[in-house]
């Protein structure tokens, strides 16, 4: 999770996962747009697809970007972004 309050204006934060394959990519989707539903979290916007290989879930203030291991190699946000501070990381 990078911290990007002194860095975007359109975020806070952004949640970057790694999905092994695009059912797991599914399910990661699904599961957590269902607790944060539950939570009453809405959920402004949503681009990219399972077989693409890269799900982006825009949350307002958090934008989750859900990829495969290619995609999250050849994009490497975390660098693009790497004036946002790393909160947490998860191996």
């Amino acid at each position: 999770m990078l911290d990007l309050r002194e860095v975007a204006p359109f975020a806070d934060y952004f949640v970057i996962m790694t999905a092994e394959s695009t059912r797991q990519i599914q399910a990661l989707e699904e599961d957590l747009t269902g607790a944060l539903k539950a939570a009453a979290v809405p959920r402004y916007h949503r681009e990219g697809s399972a077989a693409s290989g890269w799900v982006l879930i825009d949350f307002s203030d958090v934008v989750v970007h859900i990829m495969g291991p290619e995609e999250r190699e050849f994009y490497q946000l975390e660098r693009l972004w790497s004036r946002g501070a790393q909160v947490v990381r998860v191996l």
